[in-house]
């Protein structure tokens, strides 16, 4: 099976570009959604969460409080550590699943894998092909600010708190560039999602020589 991973910065414009790549006909696996997936009441990854932080992690509905505890995790890389420990594990036997039934209805569909902390969570070798968006962490210390309205303090520990540039783009068989325009963006996505199509689901490393890494 053949899936493509596909990671980057928080404010780097990854979204971006799996929208244009969802539109373009490739289909998308989204580790958020798993993520929510594997801690949705009842579960074993909840239970583990409430054991570990405590039950002020819960919202009265039941369901996590995810603003509550990443507020116990932000700029505490012990606490975040046990929580990847506990949350990891679902995600990537939800992620199996997925890939699973996506090849069973879609065989010929260029699959990709949205996953934001690929440098921090899973091994580069896992994939036929890692994609990294990448915009420089100043510039996406300004977006958040922008775009978000979070403080250069806010901001700038959003950013630490991922890996850096270097780390991720150390996975990279391809770099996407996303430091220019959005439309410039869109059409660098595009021209993507034409070389993967093209190049499904075999010839995927013709990929990386158009579209090399820096690294590379």
């Amino acid at each position: 099976m053949s899936v493509v991973a596909l990671t980057g910065g928080v404010a780097a414009g990854k979204s971006t570009v799996t929208e244009v790549l969802r539109g373009c006909g490739a289909f998308v696996i989204d580790a958020d959604q798993l993520a929510r997936q594997a801690v949705v009441p009842g579960s074993a990854a909840l239970e583990a969460i409430v054991a570990r932080f405590g039950s002020n992690v819960l919202l009265d509905s039941g369901e996590l409080n995810r603003a509550g505890l990443g507020s116990l995790v932000f700029g505490n890389p012990e606490a975040l550590a046990d929580l990847n420990a506990i949350v990891h594990p679902q995600v990537r036997a939800l992620y199996g699943k997925a890939v699973s039934a996506a090849l069973g209805a879609y065989p010929d569909r260029v699959l990709v894998y949205d996953v934001p902390l690929l440098a921090e969570a899973r091994s580069a070798a896992e994939f036929d092909l890692v994609v990294v968006v990448d915009t420089p962490a100043e510039q996406r210390v300004s977006r958040l600010m922008d775009q978000r309205g979070l403080s250069l303090e806010e901001a700038t520990a959003r950013v630490e708190a991922q890996a850096t540039d270097a780390q991720r783009l150390a996975h990279a068989d391809v770099v996407l560039d996303s430091s220019q325009s959005l439309a410039q963006t869109k059409l660098a996505a595009r021209a993507l999602y034409d070389a993967l199509k093209a190049a499904w689901p075999a010839k995927l490393d013709t990929v990386a020589r158009m579209f090399p890494s820096s690294a590379s």
